[in-house]
């Protein structure tokens, strides 16, 4: 049996419900388990999915996770099947994404903001939070950036939201 996740995308800023979708399949209808973990707590479901002739059908599915005690920013989706045989995780598929109510109470979303020349991180969430302090949310948001003192006019950098 074989699991694309087309939903969430790696890195992706997910709020209090993530929607899990794509493919899955190679059995005429089968159970597929979902987990959302970054190591402190994580948040547990299941799905159907096939069409019902051996070939892959689509999946979506919404895992509420705002009752979860995360305490990282990056967690972990993982999509798999459980072995009948010793019930062991089989064809799992992770997906790392960014927890959008870890970085700003209350989020809601992100609006992508283009550099401009002689722009910093500071000076980007002096501009969108009111004080430059708030540059870790930035950092957060935008795991690409290494080094914050390293942003170049043109880059697209995302500023979460509440």
């Amino acid at each position: 049996m074989t699991i694309k996740v087309q939903q969430p995308q790696p890195y992706d800023i997910v709020s209090n419900t993530v929607q899990i979708a794509g493919t899955a399949g190679g059995a005429f209808e089968a159970s597929y388990n979902y987990r959302i973990s970054e190591g402190h707590d994580e948040v547990e479901g299941y799905f159907m999915a096939g069409d019902g002739a051996g070939g892959h059908g689509q999946f979506q599915t919404v895992a509420d996770v705002s009752g979860a005690a995360f305490t990282h920013v990056v967690a972990y989706v993982e999509v798999f099947h459980t072995s009948p045989k010793d019930g062991s995780p089989r064809d799992r598929v992770v997906v790392p994404v960014i927890l959008g109510a870890r970085i700003v109470p209350g989020y809601t979303s992100y609006f992508e903001h283009v550099v401009k020349s002689g722009e910093t991180l500071w000076g980007i969430a002096q501009q969108h939070y009111g004080t430059g302090n708030l540059y870790h949310r930035l950092l957060a948001a935008n795991p690409s950036i290494t080094n914050p003192n390293l942003i170049h006019a043109g880059d697209v950098i995302r500023v979460p939201r509440a």
